[in-house]
């Protein structure tokens, strides 16, 4: 778990200063249209929705561009599917990748052409199945007046398992079942998550030398850049020596 964490912060702190952020509000952008497709336009009776409007938010995205997005499902043609592939990296590094695609064979295309190019090979659906689990991961902004050891308590008696906490934020993993009662607990407290999702998180971690373990974060950010895949996961160790490389690129 502790390697998919502390790359999500790492992707955090450059996130912000890259063209990345485009990527990142077009995938949203995409969520919050299938889901207002499949559920309907209203946020209060579509789970799905209020979920992708809460992430759209804690990206600063804008009001309109959301609305835009949403309304875009009243008019849009397009029948996405939601698909995932599962292999390995260089290193036998397990991925995980989650897709939403109007063109399955074209997906299924450019993610094997991916794996490929990038030393890499897709294996059969479910064959990770034991080393990911579905968790609650939700990403809090904290200021300096905020008072941490509050706020966990808060989370704990909700449903929270575990913390890790850094410069500006405070990343909350729970249990998939404990889901909704901690995103409940910070709409009580009135706390706006960055984000707050279902995510596969690893429960063992493979560490690889700097030269590696970068060879498995390029075949990670290529995926990224495909504009039908949603979601990567893996289970490389972000090593004090790698953070350390990436943190100087």
């Amino acid at each position: 778990m502790s390697g998919h964490s502390k790359w999500s912060t790492i992707k955090h702190k450059k996130g912000a200063a890259d063209a990345k952020r485009s990527k990142i509000f077009s995938k949203i952008s995409k969520e919050l249209t299938v889901a207002a497709k499949l559920g309907g336009t209203d946020i209060e009776s579509n789970s799905r929705l209020r979920l992708a409007v809460q992430n759209a938010k804690g990206q600063n995205m804008s009001k309109d561009v959301i609305e835009r997005a949403i309304n875009k499902a009243e008019k849009d043609s397009s029948n996405f599917e939601e698909s995932t592939f599962e292999g390995y990296g260089p290193g036998a590094i397990a991925i995980f990748v989650e897709c939403l695609s109007d063109n399955k064979n074209r997906t299924v295309g450019s993610v094997r052409s991916t794996f490929t190019k990038c030393g890499g090979h897709l294996g059969t659906n479910g064959s990770l199945s034991f080393i990911f689990d579905r968790k609650g991961v939700f990403v809090v902004p904290t200021t300096d007046n905020f008072d941490t050891e509050e706020f966990e308590l808060e989370m704990i008696d909700a449903g929270a398992e575990d913390f890790e906490e850094n410069e500006n934020m405070i990343i909350v993993t729970t249990a998939l079942e404990d889901f909704g009662n901690v995103s409940k607990k910070l709409e009580e407290l009135g706390i706006e998550a960055e984000s707050q999702e279902l995510q596969r998180i690893p429960n063992n971690s493979t560490a690889l030398d700097v030269h590696e373990a970068k060879k498995v974060l390029r075949l990670v950010e290529k995926l990224e850049d495909d504009d039908d895949v949603q979601n990567v996961y893996h289970n490389l160790e972000i090593t004090p020596e790698l953070e350390e490389a990436l943190n100087e690129e």
